[in-house]
């Protein structure tokens, strides 16, 4: 379902769409940088590791399918997990 709450698509952006795979009309850009980031490896999406040890997630559209909302704010109970063990 898209609503204001849930989706939200900045086509003025002179990235949009960042990633390839999903339609523009159905592009959300609600999770530009993707929330799951920093859980590195755990995140569950499509990434990669480059050469230099930065983590590539340019063939992940995860969090710009309007489908996957749900399951992205799901994953942030493991964000909040870390941010508690690193204090």
């Amino acid at each position: 379902m898209k609503d204001g709450t849930t989706f939200f698509a900045n086509r003025a952006c002179r990235y949009f769409p960042c990633h390839r795979g999903i339609p523009e009309e159905d592009f959300n850009c609600l999770f530009c940088y993707c929330p799951l980031y920093m859980l590195g490896r755990d995140c569950g999406g499509d990434y990669q590791y480059l050469e230099n040890g930065i983590k590539s997630c340019m063939n992940c559209s995860r969090p710009h399918d309007p489908a996957r909302y749900g399951e992205i704010t799901d994953r942030l109970r493991l964000v909040i997990e870390k941010v508690r063990e690193s204090r």
